[in-house]
């Protein structure tokens, strides 16, 4: 079963399937922002909306405690547009 588990302690969200790292959103602190730098899918899985999930994951978890998301990473800067 495919999960999305957000580890803030190691900034990033992954999505897991059986236990097993499919996907990956990672972001860096850079002032009062989350800048998310990096957001990657297993061939395998692509095309299911994983990316989109892990980056809404960032974004989510982010506003709970107030915090600005930008993106470097192409694919969150058009979910981010999307979104606003």
């Amino acid at each position: 079963m495919m999960k999305i588990i957000f580890e803030k302690e190691n900034n990033r969200s992954i999505a897991t399937d059986d236990g097993n790292i499919i996907g990956e959103c990672d972001f860096i602190i850079q002032g009062d922002s989350w800048n998310i730098v990096h957001t990657i899918v297993s061939s395998k899985y692509q095309g299911q909306g994983i990316a989109k999930k892990l980056v809404k994951s960032v974004i989510n978890n982010a506003k709970e405690i107030k915090i600005k998301v930008i993106a470097d990473c192409s694919y969150a800067k058009k979910v981010l547009n999307e979104i606003n």
